[in-house]
């Protein structure tokens, strides 16, 4: 049991101390966001304010070599809306001297409660803004979603945060 324990708080306890950076990178989270308790496999969650309801976003740090590569995980996001509108914007860059790729999607979001939970709430009118960010010890996941509008009226802070990431 202690063993247990102690390789719960090995894989669990580096995400947990990472507010805001992950992987050697620091990122300045939008005034107007919202941070979050801690959750499982999450670097950082922010709730986003909007109407009808609001956002958010989520970042994933899994460590080095862990968590799926670039395609693999857009892939499992555009899973995520089942009905599209229109086809997922890709582009790609740089960042603090790191490979990034963005992504924009928008249709039906398919919420789930809990990260492996089979419920699923279908969200119409949704999008999300993502970006992967390829840093040496592990890729930073970053997925920002919610109500259309919302995610229209803060993709500049959003895009803001990812531009202002340093080492």
């Amino acid at each position: 049991m202690e063993g247990m324990k102690r390789l719960l708080a090995f894989v669990f306890l580096p995400v947990l101390l990472l507010a805001d950076g992950a992987s050697g990178l620091s990122w300045k989270t939008p005034a107007a966001w919202k941070a979050l308790p801690e959750r499982p496999m999450r670097a950082a969650t922010y709730s986003v304010p909007g109407t009808p309801e609001a956002g958010e976003c989520a970042v994933f740090y899994f460590g080095p070599g862990q968590g799926g590569g670039v395609e693999a995980n857009i892939t499992r996001w555009e899973g995520q809306f089942p009905t599209k509108s229109g086809a997922t914007k890709r582009t790609a860059g740089t960042v603090a001297g790191h490979k990034i790729t963005y992504l924009d999607l928008s249709g039906t979001y398919a919420w789930s409660p809990s990260p492996m939970s089979p419920d699923k709430v279908m969200k119409p009118d949704y999008r999300m803004l993502g970006a992967i960010v390829e840093a040496p010890q592990g890729s930073v996941f970053f997925k920002f979603t919610g109500p259309a509008k919302v995610v229209a009226a803060q993709e500049a802070a959003f895009k803001a945060m990812i531009q202002g990431i340093t080492k």
